[in-house]
């Protein structure tokens, strides 16, 4: 199994409360990119906003044997994460994930 690290944008169509904020990064902790190497040197946060905008990047770790079931996965725990948070596909639709980073094996 490999450490992929996959940055997933998207935009918020409706406002992020600070409670739903909180509760969006606490589901998605698990898969902070802090605990891996490029993760420290790139300071990634697990949710970025873009200055004046409402589109942001999850930067997510997942473990998966190849590039694909890596996407897959972080696709699946962003849209989790989200649905938590209370924020469905309409309130915040994602992009397609991309591969920003291999960790390690």
């Amino acid at each position: 199994m490999t450490v992929y690290l996959v940055t997933i944008p998207g935009t918020l169509l409706t406002e992020l409360s600070p409670d739903a904020r909180r509760r969006l990064v606490g589901a998605l902790r698990p898969a902070d990119p802090r605990g891996t190497e490029l993760g420290v040197a790139e300071d990634l946060d697990i949710l970025s906003f873009y200055s004046g905008s409402s589109a942001f990047s999850l930067h997510l770790e997942v473990e998966a044997s190849d590039t694909a079931s890596a996407t897959d996965k972080a696709r699946d725990l962003a849209s989790s994460a989200l649905r938590g948070a209370g924020l469905d596909a309409e309130a915040a639709p994602l992009g397609d994930p991309v591969i920003t980073g291999i960790a390690g094996e």
